[in-house]
């Protein structure tokens, strides 16, 4: 008699360890979770890192990266996954760097918000800061707006704190060109302490830059938890 039964679709296994531990992520997710975590990145990740934060062995990961590359490029999409620097991150595809170059142009017609006006002053007067105080200082998540003033070139990196290693942020020289001033020392005084933000007149701080008539702008849509 003919078995009519069929087949369970194979489940893949959860890796295991050198040391013979079962890791609890199952191997189908790696891909995935390699992108969920590239997507959020503002550098390049290290192989080992990425391992370390997802449970694999290195050579998988590194494998699974190969392989996410390969694919981005069969299917030619928009972007890529590249190896820069020891690390790995999503870069525009060069085919359409006029296209994204204009998208960021036209965006350039429109006033600061608030928001980008408060972060900027902040990063202004207490340069070179991290994100993390920042955002202390402001009570908000400032990621977005602090990514989209670095695209405008208003902020720029200044390195690395050496106590704790996160990334410095100081104001460009074209900061200082779109307000009007030669150096920070031009800057109106501001008590020793940064007093709460409701009680400083931004407008008259630093409005200028969003009267100029090609202004740098943060949309209020790029502005991510900050309003």
């Amino acid at each position: 008699m003919t078995d009519t039964r069929t087949e369970e679709p194979a489940v893949a296994e959860p890796a295991a360890q050198e040391d013979g531990e079962t890791l609890a992520v199952p191997v189908a997710a790696l891909r995935p979770a390699l992108e969920a975590v590239l997507m959020v990145a503002d550098e390049p990740l290290e192989e080992t890192m990425l391992a370390s934060v997802l449970g694999y062995p290195v050579p998988e990961v590194r494998d699974a990266l190969t392989g996410l590359a390969a694919e981005y490029d069969e299917q030619e999409r928009g972007f890529e996954l590249r190896c820069v620097a020891g690390g790995w991150r999503y870069y525009t595809r060069e085919d359409f760097a006029a296209v994204v170059e204009q998208f960021v142009l036209d965006g350039q017609q429109a006033r600061l918000t608030q928001a980008a006006l408060e972060t900027l002053a902040v990063v202004a007067y207490r340069q070179p800061v991290s994100r993390a105080r920042v955002s202390a200082i402001r009570g908000v998540n400032v990621d977005g707006v602090m990514r989209t003033l670095l695209n405008r070139g208003l902020v720029e990196d200044a390195g690395t704190d050496a106590e704790t290693g996160a990334h410095l942020y100081r104001t460009s020289g074209y900061f200082l060109e779109r307000i009007g001033i030669t150096s920070l020392a031009e800057l109106p005084e501001l008590a020793p302490f940064l007093p709460e933000l409701d009680e400083m007149d931004l407008e008259e701080q630093v409005g200028r830059m969003a009267t100029a008539p090609e202004d740098d702008v943060v949309p209020e849509h790029e502005a991510g938890t900050d309003q």
